[in-house]
């Protein structure tokens, strides 16, 4: 959703717009600095959302002042800086750089295909698996917090040890009426220390003390904590399959990538030499022949 800017917010920021007859292509000027416009197209899609009106002006006019400033800084720098022929080629490096990326995101959307197979990326996975050491333990399991006071505690301790499918359902009845927090992690790892967090388990090693403590069972003043854990991945281990396979398909799809972009490339080279668009010369600038230019 767009923000609607009030006809008394837009006639103060207009104060500062240029009142010339420039042609503006439809664009709303919001401000102008010795020929540059800022607009108000620029700055809408900028605005955070959820400000109140007086919010909203006041960041419009923030970012206009800063605007500004920083166009004169530039002017007064263009003015009083030496001509400085460095500059001038990092500048087209850099343009160069955008219209080169933007062409090959093109080239990539448009005809390499992002389907890639969970065998593709199981036989990634298992030629590299050096490349998915855990950086921290990981853990598949269950997790509830309950109220000292809750009711069946001693099925409680029955069913939180027991990742059969009833026991599991009757977890998750309980949970409805009695949990303070339920957390069923059988299917998926989830890092130890995000699952530790949510307890008072007062030991230095947790991952040594759930690699010999699977059923564990805590209390403070108010709360009973029950964790169950099923599997574990150590840190240095490497990560099981299934939680590194985001990374293992971003490192596929940017291979697959950058392999089309070499093909291209080398489809570019050897027709412009086929069509002798490309010359060489040797180090006191005489140019090289045609099979030198090959080789």
């Amino acid at each position: 959703m767009q923000h609607r800017w009030s006809l008394a917010a837009m006639l103060v920021l207009l104060l500062t717009a240029c009142q010339s007859g420039t042609d503006h292509h439809g664009l709303t000027p919001l401000a102008e600095v010795q020929g540059s416009f800022l607009y108000k197209e620029d700055v809408q899609p900028l605005v955070p959302r959820g400000l109140s009106q007086a919010d909203s002006l006041a960041f419009v006019q923030e970012y206009v002042r800063e605007w500004a400033e920083n166009r004169l800084l530039y002017v007064k720098a263009h003015n009083n800086v030496a001509y400085d022929a460095n500059i001038d080629r990092l500048v087209t490096r850099y343009r160069e750089a955008l219209v080169t990326h933007a062409y090959e995101r093109a080239l990539i959307d448009e005809q390499l295909s992002e389907e890639i197979t969970d065998a593709q990326l199981q036989t990634y996975y298992d030629q590299h698996k050096e490349l998915f050491r855990a950086e921290r333990p990981l853990m598949k399991g269950l997790f509830m917090k309950v109220p000292l006071t809750a009711p069946q505690l001693a099925q409680v301790r029955r069913w939180y040890k027991d990742p059969a499918t009833d026991a599991v359902e009757h977890l998750e009845k309980y949970s409805l009426q009695h949990a303070v927090k339920y957390e069923y992690f059988y299917d998926k790892w989830m890092p130890v220390a995000e699952i530790a967090d949510l307890m008072p388990l007062k030991v230095n090693d947790v991952d040594g003390y759930l690699r010999q403590n699977p059923h564990v069972e805590v209390r403070d003043t108010a709360f009973y904590y029950f964790l169950h854990v099923t599997e574990l991945c150590h840190r240095g281990d490497t990560e099981p399959f299934e939680y590194a396979r985001q990374q293992v398909k971003n490192l596929v799809m940017n291979q697959q990538q950058q392999a089309f972009m070499r093909r291209v490339k080398d489809d570019l080279y050897e027709e412009a030499l086929k069509d002798e668009k490309i010359r060489y010369f040797d180090e006191v600038g005489d140019e090289k022949s045609s099979s030198e230019e090959k080789d």
